[in-house]
């Protein structure tokens, strides 16, 4: 595995992703009962915006740069936003100085009954993880593949919380190997909130597996899309699948990536899909 999360740390597809995982995370909290996290590829866990290889894209200034200022966004939209950039934390000259990966987002998230378990198969990436978390006994960081770890932890024994897949694609075979994974744990924990990231590199790869979603027999399944526009040479739209979205999750989901695909627009062509591909 050769990709390194470092260099596209806070880009807008992290914005787009995480501001999602942090609304599905908040409404876990909402119960007493524990939850567990499963993360497949958890990276490093945080990012160093200040660091040689944020620097070296700057991807993170058209991302989490821009919500340095909220003063001009709609209250709701700030109010919906707000878990999310809670766990960024107090931005600087535009920044934060680290920006939380999806293991550190879930951390912030966390009682003192539930648990995380998170997967990182890069081995430089993987010690950085553990280092991280070593002192939280709430979380097993784990070197392994985690389309394997998936299958192995599913279904925990709190039975309540929620899977996810956010993989490099760096294989050829990338989405079928994420269909594959999900499917393996859903069968043995369908009651689970599954969150599957995907990059919309070339539509027609996406295509086979938007489609097999919507022929399954997986209930409330929910797609949502952000296309930032601009130039087509850097990846400028992303996705993400959840299924069993909680009941208010679809409205609260329109309003943030609507408001994202004006903030993060870097030109012609920004917009937005939130779509049911399969329902109750």
């Amino acid at each position: 595995m050769n990709y390194r999360h470092a260099f596209h740390a806070g880009n807008f597809a992290d914005v787009f992703k995480h501001a999602l995982l942090a609304r599905l995370l908040l409404y876990l909290c909402r119960k007493e009962t524990p939850f567990r996290i499963i993360d497949t590829h958890a990276g490093e866990g945080a990012y160093d915006l200040c660091g040689d290889e944020a620097a070296r894209t700057g991807e993170w200034r058209s991302g989490i740069g821009r919500l340095a200022d909220l003063a001009d966004a709609p209250h709701e939209t700030k109010a919906l936003l707000a878990p999310y950039l809670d766990c960024v934390g107090p931005f600087v000259d535009g920044r934060p100085a680290l920006y939380p990966g999806s293991p550190l987002i879930a951390q912030r998230f966390m009682r003192a009954n539930d648990r995380a378990i998170f997967c990182e198969l890069r081995k430089d990436a993987f010690d950085a993880l553990s280092k991280r978390f070593s002192r939280d006994k709430r979380v097993k960081t784990i070197h392994l593949d985690g389309y394997t770890g998936v299958g192995a932890f599913a279904p925990p024994a709190e039975r309540r919380g929620l899977v996810l897949i956010d993989p490099p694609f760096e294989r050829t075979d990338e989405f079928r190997a994420l269909l594959d994974a999900f499917f393996n744990a859903h069968r043995k924990w369908p009651s689970g909130v599954y969150a599957l990231w995907y990059p919309v590199k070339e539509p027609s790869l996406g295509r086979p597996f938007v489609a097999e979603l919507k022929r399954t027999e997986t209930k409330r399944v929910l797609r949502l899309e952000l296309c930032v526009g601009g130039s087509c040479e850097r990846l400028n739209r992303t996705g993400l699948i959840v299924v069993n979205p909680p009941y208010v999750f679809e409205e609260e989901a329109r309003s943030i990536v609507s408001f994202l695909t004006s903030r993060l627009a870097q030109g012609q062509g920004a917009e937005f899909l939130v779509e049911t591909l399969a329902g109750e």
